[in-house]
């Protein structure tokens, strides 16, 4: 069985996205893997007025030529991304996110 991590639909591009998450550097089998995704869904999922599929891999790290190399021959279009973790939200994302507290609140009133 094959499970892509995040699918989903850009409107103004009118295309399908596929994210795969990744939790280490990015190694170039992890294209390969995404072509396959962008493939099947082009193929089985993809309507005749939709544009192509287009993939995005977020990983830990990823070295520029490595990406070169492995993205260069690709058929479908895909950017490759790193994420960093951040112990603390930044203080002008603070007001915007529910603090832990609310979060519990909130889960709590929708259990009883």
């Amino acid at each position: 069985e094959f499970f892509i991590d995040l699918l989903l639909y850009h409107r103004k591009l009118k295309a399908l996205v596929a994210i795969e998450l990744k939790i280490t550097k990015f190694k170039p089998e992890y294209a390969g893997q995404l072509q396959f995704y962008l493939t099947a869904l082009d193929e089985q999922v993809k309507t005749d007025d939709e544009n192509p599929s287009i993939g995005i891999i977020i990983c830990k790290d990823k070295d520029r030529t490595t990406v070169e190399y492995a993205l260069k021959n690709m058929n479908s279009p895909m950017g490759i991304a790193k994420y960093s973790i951040k112990e603390e939200l930044p203080e002008d994302m603070k007001n915007l996110l529910p603090s832990a507290e609310e979060i519990a609140e909130r889960l709590e009133k929708i259990t009883e």
